[in-house]
């Protein structure tokens, strides 16, 4: 039988939501009876009070704090490589192409395995999923620096291994921070948790570099993340609970019928405004995929250019990357709060705004570091600001939209197509249009510095078409919220009361 509203095969009715004693109950996020002390606890045992104090611990902040630090480690990891870049081209003897390689099975392996994440996410218990995830791309990446300079096949074996493990934790985090909170406070911790995608990404160069230079040794650079992922590790197993999928939204509390994989992305790409802020994240992911390889770069050029060479340019970029992530994170949190007053779009349409306002500043950087570095440096400083807006509030536009049962399929799609329309191609594009530029004029230091600004102007025009897309989600924004909220309800009701179709 179906669900109606859906039109979807369920799986099953019984046990299907994973729903027992154990699990969050609460509006507020806090944990159910299961995990609360109980009346019983009056005996002054040392095993007992332990237990006592460990439960107290598991509340939804502290769960919620640690799944974003171990998400500022995820993306750390990911770009300490590109903080010792030169370096492992010069151990390994290859070429741009064989060193850009690196980042591209990254990319492919990660997101060919979100969704494949998703679907576990949805179906078997997330934090031991996401918990040995960590735990494998940290083993992985500290074996990786003892890969001897004959094997450097075996090396980017090991960064597309790596991407796999990230995957798992990037699909599935958010949705147990969606079922921990609710409404303001939902955002506010999802603003938090997306915050570790620039302040990660700064920290991984700042971590790259200063690791290198204090050992004498690039392969220390790749020694310090996994330590600490595997510290993130043992945090998630003991302190964070395993919510029940959308206990905090109050119809979902009794949610047993589940519909099957293919179901759900039948699902999804019917959803309008799912499919419309996809299209914009990924307009964010090319932007910022580009930048990160090919910025300091180009400021590196720049300063060839007017022969003042600073030779800081990766340190500098992750610091700005680092402070204009967390602007850009808080203020799009409070500016969300503040429009919600004035009308219920406005998750879309801060994110549109936010989109167009970056590209002018973006476009901004290309003529004025001719010129200026410092110039450039602080248009890249606004223009990262206005473009780290949105993360976290497209996080909660999926919230919204998606029912909570085949949210993690829905945030591991979204990587999917993120990162296959985004910054899986975004560098190489950038780069190939750049050598096809010095290739038709005299190659010149004035000209590689040209050609890469040319290059690296189509972002601009990339974030202005994904400002489209999500003033495209704007307008179906409330229609598919408020089928979302119906179709959880139905979906709560017993077996008996769900209105089916033959």
């Amino acid at each position: 039988m179906c669900v109606e509203s859906d039109g979807c095969e369920p799986d099953g009715c019984g046990g299907g939501g994973g729903g027992g004693a154990d699990e969050v109950r609460t509006l507020s996020g806090s944990v159910s009876a299961a995990l609360k002390p109980s009346p019983e606890m009056r005996a002054c045992k040392p095993g007992q009070k332990f237990r006592a104090a460990l439960l107290r611990c598991r509340s939804p902040a502290a769960a919620a704090g640690i799944l974003s630090f171990g998400n500022v480690l995820n993306y750390m990891d990911r770009y300490t490589v590109a903080g010792v870049l030169s370096d492992i081209q010069r151990h390994f003897d290859v070429t741009d192409s064989g060193v850009g390689l690196l980042q591209t099975v990254f990319i492919c392996s990660f997101m060919v395995a979100a969704p494949i994440f998703g679907y576990l996410g949805d179906r078997f218990n997330r934090k031991v999923i996401l918990s040995c995830g960590i735990f494998f791309w940290s083993a992985v990446t500290l074996l990786s620096s003892f890969i001897t300079q004959e094997y450097y096949w075996v090396f980017v074996l090991s960064r597309g291994l790596v991407g796999i493990g990230e995957s798992s934790y990037s699909s599935i985090s958010p949705t147990i921070i969606g079922d921990l909170f609710t409404n303001n406070k939902r955002t506010t911790w999802l603003s938090v948790f997306y915050l570790a995608i620039p302040l990660g990404s700064g920290l991984g160069y700042i971590l790259g570099s200063s690791a290198k230079d204090l050992a004498q040794d690039w392969h220390w650079a790749l020694r310090v993340s996994p330590v600490l992922g595997m510290t993130a590790g043992v945090l998630i197993l003991v302190f964070v609970p395993e919510p029940k999928r959308g206990i905090v939204d109050q119809t979902a509390s009794h949610m047993r019928t589940r519909t099957s994989w293919l179901c759900d992305i039948r699902a999804l790409l019917k959803n309008r405004s799912y499919m419309f802020s996809s299209l914009g994240t990924a307009a964010v992911s090319f932007a910022t995929g580009a930048f990160g390889i090919w910025i300091p770069q180009y400021l590196a050029r720049a300063q060839e250019v007017q022969e003042t060479a600073v030779n800081k340019d990766s340190l500098i970029f992750g610091v700005i990357t680092c402070v204009t992530g967390l602007l850009g994170v808080v203020i799009g949190a409070a500016t969300t709060r503040f429009f919600r007053k004035k009308t219920d779009r406005a998750d879309p349409l801060v994110c549109a705004v936010s989109m167009l306002g970056s590209a002018i500043f973006i476009c901004l950087i290309f003529v004025v570091a001719k010129k200026s570095i410092a110039g450039a440096y602080i248009c890249i400083f606004i223009g990262e600001t206005l473009l780290f807006l949105n993360w976290a509030i497209t996080a909660d536009i999926l919230m919204y939209v998606v029912i909570p049962t085949r949210r993690a399929t829905a945030v591991a799609f979204q990587g999917f197509t993120s990162h296959l329309l985004g910054d899986a191609g975004s560098p190489y594009l950038i780069g190939l249009i750049s050598d096809a530029l010095q290739q038709s004029y005299t190659t010149s230091v004035l000209w590689q510095f040209l050609s890469l600004g040319y290059a690296l102007m189509l972002c601009p025009f990339v974030i202005v078409l994904g400002g489209i897309f999500f003033l495209a989600t704007a307008l179906f924004f409330l229609d598919d919220r408020e089928k979302a909220e119906r179709q959880t309800k139905q979906l709560s009701r017993s077996p008996s009361s769900v209105k089916v179709t033959k």
